[in-house]
């Protein structure tokens, strides 16, 4: 999986990697961002040496890289505030009705097949060993996600934004899964930085079983967490001398959930298949990343990695449905807080691990227990009224906009 490999020895180089975790999973990102944004001095979000996504972290990176910051991000896919085009999160599951119907069509084929066989060699297996065939039937994913790659495609077209790799200002990596080699795939890299960088993301988004695999040049793409939970090794690889990483995709210790009460005992068998399915899923990649993490130490053991991640005994965000704007506000703020108590109690550490790289953590914003996304987000927006008001206005009509316009966004 080549990229490029950028000599820069005049100051360090900052890296992002954001890892899965589905819709909600950017999501939670957004929210964790926005709390990094505000807190790590000396970061720009929208100006860092390269960015790396996988999964819903690609869909995040990209926008990043296309300087949309933290604070659009949240207003548009969490507030749903769009400035042109609206987001929507059913353009996630779109039914794959041409597939289902293709498989559809198929079956009286492969039911002939099998009673064919059946009855040529009766004795080879059994007639309900004969029907296994008809497993074909399956699609190959429940949902099309050309949808989110429509809607990338536009908004990657509008407001200075761009749709190509190579004409961004910083190194953007989608990574993906070519299906028949299984190897993992950076698109952005040489070779593969002419695809369009909404059908990266569509690849790196489609995860085994739920969306159909992507066809690009000829191959078909899936899911890139299905190789490595993060990739933050293609971000040292580009020469990233610090990676800051956020993983949303931790599985739930449920004893310690059910003791702090987020969650009842057995919630995750008893809500039936997909959660088992998302409570393994969630399993096979954290282990990975772990071992990920290790092996990074001792293959650049003078870089750096800072991982921000979901506690694994809080089941609000492993319950909460994408399609509700309740819940995917609290998930978002509820990133958002996680991430400033993380900061706030790895303070004096980080500033140690950051100091060498000219940032700083601002304490103040830290300690601030009334912050939220909101305050956050409007509060900051008041220098902007007070500069349009001009010498017409009071000050006083001034903040009642805010206020209201702050009252609007609860």
């Amino acid at each position: 999986m080549a990229v490029r490999s950028t000599d820069n020895t005049e100051r360090p180089r900052i890296g992002l990697a954001l890892g899965g975790g589905g819709p909600l999973g950017g999501i939670y990102e957004i929210g964790a961002l926005r709390a990094l944004d505000e807190a790590l001095d000396g970061v720009d979000f929208n100006d860092l040496d390269v960015y790396v996504g996988v999964n819903a972290g690609s869909f995040v990176s990209a926008n990043l890289a296309n300087q949309m910051t933290t604070a659009q991000l949240c207003r548009i896919f969490v507030k749903n505030e769009a400035e042109v085009h609206p987001f929507h999160p059913e353009v996630f599951y779109r039914p794959a009705f041409r597939e289902l119907g293709r498989r559809l069509l198929s079956a009286p084929g492969l039911l002939t097949e099998a009673v064919t066989r059946f009855l040529n060699n009766p004795y080879d297996q059994s007639f309900l060993e004969a029907l296994t065939v008809l497993s074909q039937v399956a699609p190959a994913g429940l949902f099309d996600n050309e949808g989110l790659q429509d809607y990338l495609a536009r908004t990657f077209t509008m407001l200075g934004r761009t749709n190509d790799f190579r004409r961004l200002r910083r190194s953007l990596y989608v990574v993906a899964a070519d299906v028949e080699s299984t190897e993992a795939v950076c698109f952005g890299a040489p070779g593969y930085d002419h695809v369009p960088i909404s059908r990266a993301i569509q690849a790196s988004t489609s995860s085994p079983g739920v969306y159909l695999p992507v066809e690009i040049d000829g191959r078909y793409y899936l899911d890139g967490t299905i190789r490595k939970g993060l990739h933050a090794s293609v971000a040292f690889e580009d020469g990233a001398d610090l990676v800051l990483a956020v993983n949303p995709q931790v599985p739930i210790d449920a004893s310690a959930a059910v003791r702090n009460g987020s969650m009842k005992p057995g919630a995750i068998t008893h809500s039936g298949m997909p959660n088992v399915l998302s409570q393994t899923f969630r399993t096979m990649v954290y282990s990975r990343m772990q071992s990920g993490i290790a092996q990074y130490a001792r293959d650049y053991p003078d870089r750096d990695i800072l991982l921000f991640e979901p506690t694994r005994d809080d089941a609000k965000l492993f319950f909460s449905n994408v399609f509700s704007f309740k819940s995917r506000r609290m998930v978002c703020e509820h990133a958002y807080q996680m991430t400033r108590r993380d900061l706030l109690s790895r303070a004096d550490d980080l500033e140690r691990r950051l100091a060498p790289y000219g940032v700083t953590v601002n304490r103040e914003v830290l300690e601030d227990r009334n912050r939220t996304i909101s305050t956050s987000l409007y509060g900051e927006m008041l220098p902007l009224y007070v500069a349009k008001g001009g010498k017409r206005r009071g000050v006083a009509d001034r903040l009642d906009n805010v206020t209201d316009l702050f009252r609007k966004a609860q």
